[in-house]
């Protein structure tokens, strides 16, 4: 085939917009197409308007779509431990067949995101792999290769057989985890399967796994228009977010601030420890929250005052929030390549987070931020002291790094070098 005319590539992605996956999906989407390549995002459910197609184009698909949904998660109600860890494994029994859609039939390239919930099963990929076309999936989380975890922590089952699961109310080896480990191992076992990683930490844990030894697999970082996400003045855009212009914010973004994975705990023992240790300063500094607070409690004796915004669906909004910060500070215990980090390093915002999953890889450790411990409120304390003074030049070596690593001609271009390979 020809390497020079343009391809058609469909991306596959749950949602168009809503979560970090769907975002990085869009982006890739416009990065391709900027590319000069005929793109096309099929998704199951949209929200707004851009040019990605919904499936669900009828009340009756729409229903059929919400039906798999609740099928997924009544499913897994019978074997899951409790409810707090309901969506953090997908059996992905139930999905939609569309290996026959046009877009996909016409395809030169297939190419998955984040596609549970309904809307592709363990079956409905095979049946993709099976029009022997090249399939192509960015991995957002873990679940490709486990047995329906998406992230599995410190558990290491997926090198093995899974079994004697986390997430479970009766571990055991024959367990649900282990059926749907047997499921994969055989379902996804195709040569024209490619895997792609956006951060070389789960590359690694990719590389290490049962289900996909021996399947190419490349890390390529998510992609970000540098010409959209820039830094601006600060004091404008306090103002134009109703901030007190005289005063410093430490910003914190999630979609759920209350959420155990994202460890609010630790930034608030952190901003404690801050608050004693430097009394002068806590009078002009604030701690600036982006996201949903289904929990007022955690917010309670909070060792500085604090601004929320609520969740924010604007991208002009987002930016200010970033360009208005002294910092970005995210202590999440699980992690891949998050997208608010690349964002606020491209407003020229330094970045403060845990040593987990890929934030190493793109926070360099007192050169465009800090990277703490994880778990260690205290190093999360020392990132806090160690960048306020010196935001501004940071902030310059962050934006720097997201320029000549995450730009989005950059990172379009290695995923047509990959797409060749398959061609």
């Amino acid at each position: 085939m020809s390497q020079t005319r343009p391809l058609k590539i469909v991306l596959l992605s749950y949602h168009n917009h809503n979560g970090g996956a769907a975002i990085a999906c869009g982006r890739l989407h416009d990065a391709l197409e900027k590319a000069g390549h005929q793109v096309t995002t099929l998704v199951q459910e949209k929200t707004g308007e851009d040019s990605s197609i919904s499936l669900a184009v009828s009340a009756v698909k729409k229903w059929m779509a919400f039906l798999r949904f609740v099928a997924e998660r009544l499913y897994f109600a019978r074997f899951e431990r409790n409810k707090s860890i309901r969506f953090l494994f997908n059996p992905g029994i139930f999905g939609q067949d569309i290996s026959q859609h046009p877009a996909i039939q016409e395809a030169d390239i297939i190419h998955l995101h984040w596609v549970n919930f309904g809307f592709l099963s363990i079956r409905s990929i095979e049946k993709l792999l099976q029009l022997n076309k090249p399939v192509f999936w960015t991995l957002h989380d873990m679940w490709a290769f486990t047995g329906g975890c998406h992230h599995s922590g410190d558990c290491k089952g997926f090198e093995q057989t899974c079994g004697h699961c986390k997430f479970l109310a009766k571990p055991e080896p024959q367990d649900l985890s282990h059926q749907l480990w047997a499921k994969k191992m055989k379902q996804f076992h195709y040569h024209n399967l490619q895997i792609i990683t956006c951060s070389d930490w789960l590359g690694n844990r990719a590389k290490s796994s049962s289900i996909l030894n021996g399947t190419p697999i490349k890390t390529i970082a998510n992609p970000i228009d540098v010409a959209i996400f820039q830094q601006g003045d600060a004091t404008q855009a306090k103002i134009s977010l109703g901030l007190n212009p005289d005063k410093q914010y430490l910003l914190f973004v999630a979609m759920r601030v209350s959420a155990p994975e994202k460890g609010f705990s630790y930034l608030k023992t952190a901003l404690h420890q801050w608050a004693i240790e430097h009394p002068l300063l806590v009078q002009q500094t604030e701690l600036l929250v982006v996201g949903e607070i289904s929990d007022p409690e955690i917010m309670q004796s909070l060792a500085l005052n604090i601004h929320t915004l609520g969740k924010v669906q604007d991208v002009s909004t987002m930016i200010k929030a970033y360009q208005s910060s002294a910092m970005f500070i995210t202590p999440s215990l699980e992690e891949n390549l998050p997208n608010t980090i690349m964002e606020a390093m491209a407003c020229g915002t330094p970045c403060l987070g845990f040593e987990v999953g890929g934030i190493p890889e793109m926070i360099d450790h007192e050169v465009n931020g800090y990277v703490a411990q994880k778990l260690q409120a205290a190093d999360l304390c020392r990132g806090i002291s160690y960048i306020l003074p010196q935001s501004e030049k940071l902030g310059q070596e962050a934006r720097k790094k997201v320029a000549t690593h995450y730009e989005s001609s950059i990172i379009a271009n290695k995923h047509l070098q990959f797409y060749q390979t398959s061609l």
